[in-house]
């Protein structure tokens, strides 16, 4: 008898140890937003079903989510896992299936922050000795200094010119470090070479770069591209964007990509505005073209639940030839996370991109992904040590960001308060290469 409640126990074990690893992996893998289409019907993994528990299956339209597209319905469902064991709500939010153009066209990236980020702090090397201001106002690399004395910073020259007019009396930061914001106090040191005051700190307002535009809104002229966040190459924080353009930009070359070295494509910036920047995010950037400037016919955008492994095709520029339809796999659906620009991961399996590129480079980012006639994702990521494979997000995702940019828009436009440019018109040097071979 003993012996067979002790087999009893450990089945009931294993059963319980099954059950949960159900629950775990059921909470994990299925979204807390499910976004459907019209022509979509709610569907897991046959170990789960549901039941909608609230909601509305006939939600009206109004102003707000006319911007984004007719909503049909929404509403919550309770998931359990064999039919019995609960294992969390969801909210599914049912729409018409959105149509955009998916580019691949290059465009250069010109960005200007909101406030400055600091990169590294210096020495100063006064009459007493040496000094370090910024350490001993606990600045730290990756602080973005807002304001000065209470005044809007938003350029290194701003800073200099606060730091010089004050005369070596204590100044007055507000700094943002990751989602606090803070109140510091500098005391510039005057430095004995140059007979001046200095803050000892390394500061950057603007960064420029080359990506892949992934789709443009036709009615709109809403665009996303890159596919994740521009990022300060030093510190790695995401670049606050006050202002910004997408430029046009000619491809020269490329450094092929190698097991350990991640190329890039090499381009010149053209003097030509082809568009404004308004978002930097996870997912991406966004903003606003001022004509439409792919010739490609419009595609559906995929959900998360369309999205599958298998052969694809991916739009990418690498050269003089404009864009291009490539081969590519994808191989595995990594996760749901409506925040993350690491969905899924492909593999390159085109010998011609592999023979000019080596795989995917820096640049290519934002390369639309076409799987079974929809728009399904863009490229975001090498591999380092596998260059011929990497990460994408969903377009999904994207276009999520770019429904808010334009929505927000609408109703700025409605209101009559549609905001002037943040910050006055910087200029790079015209034709910036770069990177010269």
């Amino acid at each position: 008898m003993k012996k067979f409640f002790k087999v009893l126990s450990i089945f009931g074990l294993l059963a319980a140890s099954v059950i949960f690893a159900f629950v775990i992996y059921g909470i994990k893998s299925i979204p807390d937003s499910i976004h459907l289409v019209s022509d979509e019907k709610l569907k897991f993994n046959e170990i789960y079903s549901y039941r909608i528990s609230s909601g509305d299956v006939s939600v009206s339209v109004n102003s707000e989510n006319a911007a984004k597209g007719t909503l049909l319905s929404e509403y919550t469902v309770d998931i359990s896992a064999l039919k019995v064991i609960p294992v969390k709500s969801a909210d599914v939010i049912v729409s018409e299936r959105k149509y955009v153009i998916p580019s691949g066209d290059v465009f250069g990236i010109r960005m200007f922050t909101k406030g400055v980020v600091v990169v590294g702090s210096d020495d100063v090397y006064t009459e007493e000795g040496i000094s370090n201001p910024s350490k001993t106002a606990g600045l730290n690399a990756g602080d973005i200094i807002l304001t000065v004395n209470g005044n809007n910073v938003n350029s290194t020259l701003e800073i200099e010119k606060a730091v010089q007019e004050n005369g070596g009396n204590e100044l007055k930061l507000s700094v943002k470090r990751g989602k606090k914001v803070l109140n510091l106090k500098l005391t510039p040191a005057l430095s004995k070479n140059d007979n001046c005051y200095k803050a000892g700190i390394w500061v950057r307002d603007s960064m420029a770069g080359v990506g892949t535009i992934t789709f443009i809104d036709s009615a709109s002229k809403v665009f996303g591209g890159l596919g994740h966040a521009v990022c300060d190459v030093d510190t790695g924080i995401v670049m606050p964007l006050a202002d910004g353009d997408a430029v046009k930009t000619k491809i020269t070359g490329c450094y092929k990509g190698s097991c350990g070295s991640t190329g890039e494509l090499c381009g010149v910036f053209q003097d030509t505005n082809i568009g404004t920047l308004s978002l930097n995010t996870a997912c991406g950037v966004y903003g606003f073209l001022n004509n439409i400037v792919s010739t490609n016919e419009a595609v559906p955008i995929a959900t998360k639940q369309e999205v599958k492994t298998g052969s694809a095709k991916i739009i990418s520029t690498v050269d003089e030839k404009g864009p291009q339809y490539y081969d590519v796999r994808i191989v595995r659906i990594c996760n749901n996370d409506s925040s993350s620009s690491k969905n899924m991961i492909i593999e390159i399996t085109d010998s011609s991109l592999i023979e000019k590129t080596g795989g995917i480079i820096q640049g290519m980012s934002g390369s639309p992904i076409i799987h079974d006639g929809m728009l399904v994702g863009a490229v975001t990521h090498v591999f380092v040590n596998d260059p011929i494979r990497g990460y994408a997000v969903f377009a999904d995702n994207m276009l999520k960001v770019s429904e808010a940019l334009n929505a927000e828009r609408l109703l700025e436009k409605a209101s009559g308060k549609v905001p002037e440019r943040d910050l006055p018109f910087r200029y790079f040097n015209n034709g910036m290469i770069l990177r010269k071979k």
